[in-house]
């Protein structure tokens, strides 16, 4: 029997096996993809100092290694209907352990530094390994794939993503809301010896694109847009290669039409798990195969860190009380940021017409009341949080 097995190899999986390791656990880690495989788009893009932490944590130099390569911008800017309402550079700051407040990178630049990482410490793959059925009892779990193989293991952590096979043959649910709307991210590759200032750039009712929203972030060698579509608009007219090039230079400027790495809609999901565990205690759910955020505020991957080396912990300390502790706490912090992402969500679409009233009074008003600038630039983003949030299992 295989004492601990990590279904999926995303950035969530990976964590968890490093802080199984970094306990002394032989792992296994299945991931139904081929070995070498490389998922396009930057996808999650922040990942916060209290993440680079919990890495370290499990992987003394990790954090030291991800920011070296990754960015971090200094200044904010927010506008209105192409009128700049919220501006400030902050100076460069770390915390005590040398952390900067976050770094910026492509989803698949971060799971390359941690697969390194566990490889380097000693995490076993096994690649093509689908999983289909899944079996608990008191004793432990059998994972079978689709093609026949099986696993048994003492526990079992799935961080197998938003469609989690393993999630799916327990028959646990996932609770919560399904909006109407999407919306378009795309990853745009600097222009050599032209890059665009190194500021995160959201504009309210951009004018150029016929009043939607959008905002610009840089990652190391490029920036993500993220356009805000409406109710009624087609995905193919606002989502595909070639309706991005159309809108695109509106929102940056001219030259990026063929610099464009990847596209992706994403509708907004607000939805967590009914239990982070099976009845037995025996398989835990991390990340997206526990909870599905909207991309904005940088919840996902993060807070699904979080769950991977809480997770980890559990199946470490080897008691019933550790894993239903883990459940109850990460289940708690997925709530959390569902609601969190749900203020946001109200801010950026909003249903009622007061809250756009709002959003124009304060705009008017920034230039002589600056807290109506800095309310309009900290809204989309939802309830701010940080390491105490994390501590108390609210990230």
């Amino acid at each position: 029997m295989t004492p601990v097995v990590v279904v999926g190899a995303g950035p969530v999986g990976l964590s968890a096996a490093l802080g199984l390791r970094a306990h002394g656990l032989p792992v296994l880690l299945l991931e139904a993809g081929p070995e070498g495989r490389r998922r396009p788009g930057s996808r999650a893009l922040f990942v916060h100092r209290e993440t680079l932490r919990l890495l370290d944590g499990v992987r003394p130099g990790l954090a030291a290694e991800i920011t070296a390569y990754g960015r971090t911008w200094h200044t904010r800017r927010t506008l209105y209907r192409g009128r700049e309402v919220y501006s400030r550079t902050f100076r460069p700051a770390s915390a005590p352990s040398g952390l900067p407040p976050f770094t910026s990178l492509r989803q698949t630049d971060t799971e390359r530094f941690l697969l390194a990482a566990c490889e380097a410490a000693g995490v076993e793959f096994v690649w093509d390994a689908e999983v289909a059925r899944v079996r608990t009892s008191a004793a432990g779990a059998v994972l079978t794939a689709a093609d026949g193989r099986s696993w048994t293991a003492r526990h079992v952590i799935a961080a197998d993503g938003a469609r989690s096979a393993v999630r799916a043959a327990l028959g646990i649910r996932m609770e919560g809301t399904h909006g109407d709307g999407f919306h378009v991210v795309v990853d745009v590759a600097d222009v050599p010896d032209a890059e665009l200032p190194l500021e995160r750039v959201f504009h309210y009712e951009h004018p150029g694109l016929g009043g939607r929203s959008v905002m610009r972030v840089p990652f190391t060698g490029g920036f993500q847009v993220d356009l805000q579509c409406r109710d009624d608009d087609v995905r193919e007219e606002f989502g595909g290669e070639d309706a991005v090039r159309r809108w695109l230079p509106a929102a940056v400027g001219e030259g990026y039409g063929e610099r464009v790495l990847w596209v992706s809609t994403y509708r907004f999901l607000r939805k967590v798990a009914a239990s982070f565990t099976d009845p037995h205690g025996r398989v835990l759910l991390a990340g997206e195969a526990a909870h599905l955020f909207p991309p904005f505020g940088a919840r996902g991957m993060n807070s699904g860190i979080a769950d991977a080396t809480a997770a980890a912990r559990a199946v470490a300390a080897g008691t019933p009380e550790a894993v239903a502790g883990f459940a109850e706490v990460r289940r708690a912090a997925a709530l959390f940021n569902s609601a969190a992402a749900g203020t946001a969500l109200d801010h950026l679409r909003p249903r009622r017409r007061i809250v756009r009233v709002k959003q124009r009074a304060a705009a008017a008003l920034a230039p002589v009341l600056p807290w109506c600038g800095s309310w309009l630039e900290h809204a989309p983003y939802g309830p701010r949080h940080g390491a105490a949030a994390l501590v108390g299992g609210t990230y």
